[in-house]
C-alpha cells in the first residue's frame, strides 16, 4: 500500500461542487463546498460557466485539505465525479469555453433530436448506445453548438477546440491544461453522450457520421479507475487517477458490485442503477442501458438506470423560486405538520419527464388543488413527488429483469430527510437503507482513485467499509398505496403534450 494516507474526491454536482477527503476506512475525514450560477436565459434553457466551476474546483481543494491541515503530500490520488451530459467545448490554445456549457437538464435540442430520428424516432440509435434520443445527452448538445455557434464547425474540424463532459473539463485542466493536459473521458460518462458504442466502448463512427459531428473534437475514452495523469499547478504531481459518471460513481461507493444490485441517488435529480453484470440489457420499459464503471484492464460493468429529471431541485425551486421555506430543511417540518396530501399531487416536469416517460413536450402540473390545500400539503407533495416517480422506475426494472426489490440503498442529500425516507418506503413496499457515509458519490470517485494506485487492494476491501446507518420499513397499507399511486399517474397524464412544436426551441 502506498504510503500516503488519504484520497481526494472531486465531486463537481448540478447546484455546486465539493471536495472531500477520505481515509482507508471511508471515512470521511474533510469536506468544501461552494455553489456556482445556474444561468436560464429562457424557459426550457439551464446553462453553467465552466471557468466558474473550474475556479470552485480549486478553491474547494484547497479547502479541503486546509480543513484537515494536509498538504499534497499526503494525498495518494484524486478522483473526479461529475454531473453528466453537461457539455463543454473550449479552445486548445486558451483553455476559454467558446460557449457556456449546456446542462443536462437543458432541452433546446427538441427539435433536434426529433430530426434525428427521422422515421425511426427515439429508438434509431438505442441498441448501439442504449440511449433513446432525448434532449438529456451530450451529443446533440454538442451538435447544437457545432450548428448554432459561428465558426465553430471549421474550427472543430481542423482539431483547434476540444468537446467533453465535466470529467473531461477538469482533467485537463487538472493535468496541465494548455500546457499539455490530458483530452480523455471514462467510460461511464462516454456512455451518455449518445456517441460510444455499448459493445465496443469506442467513439461509433455510424453515429458521429450521421450526427455530422467530427472526431477530431473528441476525447480519449479511458477506464473508471486508471493514472489519466499527475496534477500541475496547486496539486502538483497528484494523480488524476478515477473517473466516474455522479450515478455509476454512487453505484460504486454502495458497493453494488454484484449483478442485481441496486441504488439511487437523491440530488438535484435522482437516478436508480441496477447491476446486470457484464452484458448490456436493452430496456423495453423506458430505462437507459449504460455502462456501470470499468476497473482498469478488466471488462466493464453494465448497468439499467432509470433517470428522474426533478427531486431535489424542486425543493430547490421551492424555497428559492416560490420563498414559501429559506432553508431547504425546512420542507421536512412543514410537509410533517399534515398527515396526508390532501389529494394534492405535484408531477416536476419542469424539463419534461425523463425514464420511463421521455417526454419532453411535458411540463409541471399541480394537480387535485382545493381551497383546503395549504403550503404544508403542497410541501408534501413536492417530497411525495421523490417517491412516485422512483416507484414508477422500479416497476420498470421489474418489468425489464424480473430482478424483485427487496430493499433500496439510498444516497445523496436528501437522504437527510427522514420524511422522504418514510415515503419511499411507503411507495415501495420494501426497507428502504441509508449507509454510514451517505455521500456515496464521492466516495466511489475515491474508491476508483485509490484501487488505480494500490491505496485499497480490491473489490472485498471496499465492501468491508460498507455499514448500515439507517432504515425505514413500509408504514401504511396496500390499499391507501395503490389509491395514490392511482392518482399519481393521473396527475402525470396531466403534464404530457403542454409544449408544442414551435415552441420547444424558444
Amino acid at each position: 500500500m502506498t504510503t500516503m494516507s488519504y484520497i481526494a474526491a472531486i465531486d463537481q454536482g448540478t447546484t455546486s461542487t465539493r471536495c472531500i477527503v477520505f481515509d482507508v476506512n471511508g471515512s470521511i475525514v474533510s469536506v468544501a463546498q461552494k455553489e456556482h450560477e445556474q444561468f436560464f436565459p429562457h424557459p426550457g434553457l439551464v446553462e453553467h460557466d465552466a471557468l466558474e466551476i473550474w475556479a470552485n474546483v480549486q478553491e474547494v481543494v484547497q479547502g479541503a485539505l486546509d480543513e484537515a491541515a494536509l498538504t499534497t503530500a499526503d494525498i495518494a490520488a484524486i478522483g473526479i465525479t461529475n454531473q453528466r451530459e453537461t457539455t463543454v467545448v473550449w479552445d486548445k490554445a486558451t483553455g476559454r469555453p467558446v460557449y457556456n456549457a449546456i446542462v443536462w437538464q437543458d432541452t433546446r435540442t427538441d427539435s433536434l433530436v426529433k430530426q434525428l430520428g427521422e422515421m425511426v424516432g427515439p429508438e434509431r440509435f438505442r441498441e448501439r448506445t442504449g440511449l433513446p434520443l432525448a434532449t438529456y445527452f451530450a451529443g446533440p448538445k454538442l451538435l447544437w453548438l457545432l450548428d448554432n455557434v459561428d465558426g465553430l464547425r471549421e474550427r472543430a474540424e481542423s482539431g483547434e477546440v476540444l468537446f467533453g463532459t465535466i470529467d473531461t473539463w477538469l482533467i485537463w485542466n487538472l493535468t496541465g491544461g494548455v500546457q499539455g493536459g490530458r483530452h480523455v473521458t471514462d467510460v461511464t460518462n462516454a456512455s451518455r453522450t449518445m456517441l460510444m458504442n455499448l459493445e465496443s466502448l469506442d467513439w461509433d463512427e455510424t453515429i458521429l457520421t450521421r450526427m455530422n459531428i467530427p472526431a477530431a473534437v473528441l476525447p480519449v475514452i479511458v477506464s473508471s479507475s486508471e493514472v489519466y495523469g499527475l496534477c500541475a499547478g496547486f496539486l502538483e504531481g497528484v494523480p488524476v487517477a478515477g473517473a466516474l459518471g455522479d450515478q455509476h460513481a454512487a453505484l460504486f461507493g454502495q458497493t453494488a458490485f454484484n449483478t442485481g444490485d441496486i441504488k439511487s441517488t437523491y440530488g438535484t435529480g435522482s437516478f436508480l442503477l441496477l447491476n446486470t453484470g457484464s452484458k448490456p440489457v436493452q430496456s423495453r420499459h423506458g430505462l437507459i442501458t449504460t455502462v456501470a464503471y470499468k476497473i482498469g484492464d478488466a471488462p466493464a460493468v453494465y448497468a439499467l438506470e432509470g433517470s428522474i429529471a426533478v427531486t431535489g431541485a424542486l425543493v430547490q425551486w421551492f424555497r428559492d423560486r416560490m420563498g414559501i421555506i429559506s432553508k431547504a430543511s425546512e420542507i421536512e417540518t412543514l410537509a410533517a405538520s399534515v398527515d396526508d396530501n390532501g389529494g394534492c399531487y405535484f408531477v416536476p416536469a419542469f424539463s419534461g419527464l425523463f425514464a420511463p416517460y421521455w417526454r419532453s413536450d411535458a411540463r409541471g402540473v399541480i394537480a387535485g388543488l382545493t381551497g383546503y390545500i395549504t403550503k404544508a400539503h403542497i410541501a408534501r407533495a413536492v417530497l411525495e413527488a421523490s417517491a412516485w416517480q422512483t416507484r414508477e422506475v422500479v416497476d420498470a426494472m421489474l418489468a425489464d429483469t424480473g430482478v424483485e426489490l427487496s430493499e433500496l440503498k439510498v444516497d445523496g442529500g436528501m437522504t437527510a430527510n427522514n420524511l422522504l425516507m418514510q415515503l419511499l418506503a411507503d411507495a415501495l413496499d420494501v426497507t428502504v437503507v441509508r449507509p454510514m457515509v451517505a455521500e456515496t458519490t464521492s466516495l466511489g470517485a475515491a474508491y476508483a482513485a485509490g484501487l488505480a494506485v494500490g491505496f485499497w487492494p480490491d473489490l472485498d476491501s471496499l465492501r468491508a467499509n460498507w455499514h448500515r446507518a439507517a432504515q425505514w420499513s413500509p408504514a401504511i397499507d396496500e390499499e391507501r398505496r395503490a389509491h395514490e399511486y392511482h392518482y399519481w399517474k393521473k396527475a402525470v397524464q396531466r403534464t404530457l403534450g403542454w409544449v408544442e412544436n414551435e415552441e420547444s426551441t424558444r
